[in-house]
């Protein structure tokens, strides 16, 4: 299907060319995707989606536009080359639209390195069926699970084609294996509810379905009975489950999208110390076995390991190429993008540095405070830091967990807040974000 790719992308930039582009690029995906729900021992739902979508990029001098389709005939090629066409001619002009330069592209990558796809044959729709049952019935072998809301098995191949007029052509395919389970333990208004999901590109390396479910009925377990918890300034245990989401505000910061706007509360960071000395975030697209790993980027560029915090101090933006041209740089290899959008920038794979403390260290260091275990909503100032939250999770008091908690608002400024973490050593090293449970000291707590 590679070679099918390539040869769609193809035609579809002579098509664009043809049609009066002064350049283009195109990108082509083939994916297919099955995935099972059950529920009280039954099929619930079945899905299986399968399909080819192109993607064409046309530029007229620093006009662009972008059109896309799942007819993949010659004749709708045309068609949609001359709309592109027709549509970039009446496009206001973009200064920083535009193609790589040759002398910029990748010209070769080791796809056996980054071992992105599972050479095991395609589960099939028993198969994963039987994971869900097996994943709901650990679940409810547990006192207490009062029911199952939903146990899930999926898996999904996804190959893609990228070509451009300045010569670039590759492409590259990766596969993901997925089981999760939602358990509930009580009844009526005093409901909890708690969760476990794993993926894996790699069957061999996917817990089994007995882990998912029986994670998932203890956590909810450990929910039962939660209340609200006393209002005040404590300190935060953000729980490695969720702490991922502080560092992708961080993440968001210094996008080039948000810095070109000056749209960001660390817009005059760089160089600046924004993470307490000694921990570094590091990128790494080309980690094997990884979600977020890729040979190259969205505008051909190559990629490779590079820091974005090294020793708390900010190194660089985020960019691609259109937002580095804006800032007067050079792209850092993070352009992203579908098949109806131009380029973005925006990251995959990051590591921050671990602590040498367990999160029971950590538990015991805050006193008393709140250990986070799930996040919804959130608040915050793209300017200025401010944040705030919706938690729930635990209380701490006298450095062990006292009792469940919920409906609570965190509160703070991400500047501040990220400026003095204290990472543990638990990070899951699988994950496109390795992140440990991080601590942050004195943050407002709404509740009671």
């Amino acid at each position: 299907m590679t070679d099918t790719l390539e040869a769609l992308t193809e035609a579809a930039l002579s098509a664009a060319l043809k049609a009066g582009a002064d350049a283009a690029d195109a990108l082509a995906l083939d994916g297919t995707s099955v995935s099972i729900d059950v529920r009280d021992g039954r099929l619930e739902h079945a899905e299986r989606s399968e399909g080819v979508d192109i993607g064409l990029r046309v530029l007229i001098g620093r006009r662009q536009a972008c059109v896309a389709a799942s007819d993949t005939r010659p004749e709708t090629l045309a068609a949609l080359a001359e709309r592109a066409v027709a549509m970039a001619r009446e496009a206001p002009e973009d200064p920083n639209a535009g193609l790589a330069e040759p002398d910029q592209l990748a010209r070769d990558w080791d796809l056996a390195a980054l071992d992105l796809v599972d050479a095991a044959p395609e589960p099939t729709p028993a198969d994963l069926e039987d994971a869900a049952r097996q994943a709901e019935a650990a679940a409810l072998a547990h006192k207490g699970i009062s029911q199952v809301d939903q146990s899930s098995a999926a898996y999904g191949r996804r190959q893609l084609h990228l070509a451009a007029t300045n010569g670039f052509s590759g492409g590259y395919t990766r596969t993901d294996h997925s089981i999760s389970c939602v358990a509930i333990t009580g009844e009526g208004t005093s409901m909890e509810r708690d969760w476990c999901g794993e993926g894996r590109s790699h069957l061999s390396d996917l817990p089994t379905p007995d882990f998912v479910g029986n994670l998932a009925a203890e956590r909810t377990l450990a929910r039962a009975g939660a209340r609200k918890p006393p209002t005040g300034a404590y300190p935060v245990l953000y729980d490695e489950r969720v702490s991922s989401q502080l560092i992708g505000h961080l993440l968001g910061a210094i996008s080039g999208n948000a810095i070109a706007r000056g749209a960001s509360w660390l817009r005059d960071a760089m160089g600046e110390a924004v993470l307490p000395k000694g921990l570094s975030l590091i990128e790494d697209p080309t980690r094997a076995r990884t979600g977020g790993s890729r040979p190259f980027d969205a505008e051909g560029l190559p990629v490779g390991p590079n820091p974005i915090v090294e020793d708390g101090v900010l190194k660089r933006w985020i960019l691609d190429l259109s937002t580095a041209r804006k800032l007067g740089l050079q792209s850092t290899s993070n352009a992203y993008r579908g098949t109806s959008a131009p380029p973005s920038p925006s990251v995959g794979n990051v590591t921050l540095t671990e602590g040498d403390q367990t999160r029971d260290d950590l538990i015991a260091q805050m006193g008393t405070g709140l250990l986070v275990t799930s996040m919804i909503g959130s608040t915050i100032s793209p300017t200025t830091g401010d944040y705030s939250r919706g938690a729930s999770g635990f209380w701490v008091e006298n450095g062990a967990i006292a009792y469940p908690v919920n409906e609570c608002t965190i509160a703070g400024n991400l500047r501040d807040m990220l400026g003095r973490i204290i990472p543990a050593n638990d990070a899951r090293t699988h994950l496109s974000r390795v992140v440990p449970s991080l601590l942050v000291e004195g943050l407002t707590i709404a509740g009671e």
